[in-house]
């Protein structure tokens, strides 16, 4: 993980789950790409920071609708991207690693997994089944047998189950009858705990296993690339429009005007302004509903398409930062916020219950909240190598070197 201050210390374990080991700060082309992956993560904190606490669609309007319509789904597909990212760095980034190192690497995965797994379960019993971290616990542990594979393995194995999964969710929720759904909920404590049990965690929720596998994998065949290679790049700058065009393009053919639509406003009428609404597409009971690509449907078009941007976001931001000097300067303070990631997302949870700070329809909420990120992690990390709940996180992942 990038390092704001200090610069010289050399790579501990990683800090939280969706960050990278901090390395020596030094310019060049690995620098450039490593620090371009944590604006990434800002960007995506921001993206989520947008569909929990910005104004509901409906109230936006030109520039901001866009802004508004892009962030629904796609900054929490980006995470997930991310997150997949962070397991291959701390499983062996280009090579992985074997032996004792290696043991010891899935030992830190599986950590951070009961840890996120534990956190998002709490912060459930609070805020609902809105909260990724929980979803992450559980992707973190199914990606265990896979942090040995290859970038073209796990390229392979994530392109199977965009075009898989969906349709066997859509063909596992049509058996899913509500009476199967009570009586599965009954005997399930993680569902009496917090409303968001291992039915929801695999298939139901907002941020399904069955399907999100996919992304997390992508990100772990993207952290096995040799991404400071310039022909490694060109091939990502056409792949990831490629993938958007495909996914959302196909989808619009197919399945008309309404395919790519945000369904931010269907579910309860309105999102965001400190309600922490999902935009996410509630299940639908058609089989034509497999040809949309609107946020959160879960379909293969959305899964491509989102892959697609997804792809195209962390390329531009490791290019920008490899190319422009100035550009990594002024925007230390953003990078930042992607260093402390876990921080910033539970962070924006916990102030908005503290402070209920909310104005209907305006944009000022979100503007304070991205604002105030962005400050404390600059001032942070001028005293800190690591965010608050990073270093927490770092301390339990310290059992893993018990590990023979």
């Amino acid at each position: 993980m990038t390092q704001i201050k200090p610069t010289q210390q050399l790579s501990p374990p990683p800090s939280g789950p969706l960050s990278e080991p901090p390395l020596p700060v030094e310019p060049g082309p690995s620098m450039g790409r490593l620090v371009g992956v944590d604006l990434a993560r800002a960007l995506a904190v921001f993206g989520m920071y947008v569909v929990h606490i910005g104004p509901p669609l409906s109230a936006t309007s030109g520039v901001a609708s866009w802004i508004r319509y892009l962030a629904d789904g796609r900054s929490s597909i980006l995470f997930a991207t991310l997150a997949g990212f962070s397991v291959a760095l701390i499983a062996g980034r280009r090579e992985p690693k074997t032996g004792l190192a290696g043991r010891q690497a899935k030992a830190r995965i599986a950590i951070r997994a009961v840890v996120l797994l534990a956190v998002g379960t709490a912060m459930a019993m609070v805020f609902g089944d809105v909260v990724i971290l929980n979803f992450y616990g559980v992707y973190f542990l199914l990606a265990l047998p896979l942090v040995r594979l290859r970038a073209k393995t796990l390229a392979i194995t994530a392109t199977v189950l965009a075009v898989v999964t969906p349709q066997l969710a859509f063909g596992l929720s049509s058996l899913l009858t509500e009476p199967v759904r009570k009586s599965i909920n009954a005997y399930d404590p993680l569902e009496r705990l917090c409303g968001v049990g291992v039915l929801d965690l695999l298939l139901t929720g907002f941020y399904p296993t069955i399907t999100w596998m996919s992304f997390v994998i992508a990100g772990m065949a993207l952290a096995r690339l040799d991404l400071a290679a310039g022909s490694v790049r060109r091939r990502l700058a056409a792949f990831g429009p490629a993938l958007i065009v495909l996914g959302y393009g196909t989808s619009r053919l197919l399945a008309g005007a309404d395919a790519l639509r945000s369904s931010a406003e269907d579910a309860s009428g309105s999102s965001g302004s400190g309600s922490f609404g999902s935009g996410s597409f509630q299940p639908r009971g058609s089989a034509s509903s497999l040809l949309l690509a609107g946020p959160h449907s879960g379909t293969t078009f959305d899964i491509i398409g989102s892959l697609g941007v997804a792809i195209t976001v962390i390329l531009c931001a490791m290019v920008a930062i490899d190319r422009l000097p100035w550009l990594r300067r002024l925007a230390k303070p953003v990078i930042a916020v992607g260093t402390m990631s876990l921080t910033a997302y539970v962070g924006h949870f916990v102030v908005s219950s503290f402070t209920g700070l909310a104005f209907k329809d305006s944009w000022m909420p979100l503007l304070i909240y991205i604002g105030g990120a962005i400050v404390f992690a600059g001032i942070w990390f001028r005293f800190f190598p690591r965010g608050p709940l990073e270093y927490l996180l770092h301390a339990a992942t310290k059992l893993a070197k018990s590990v023979r």
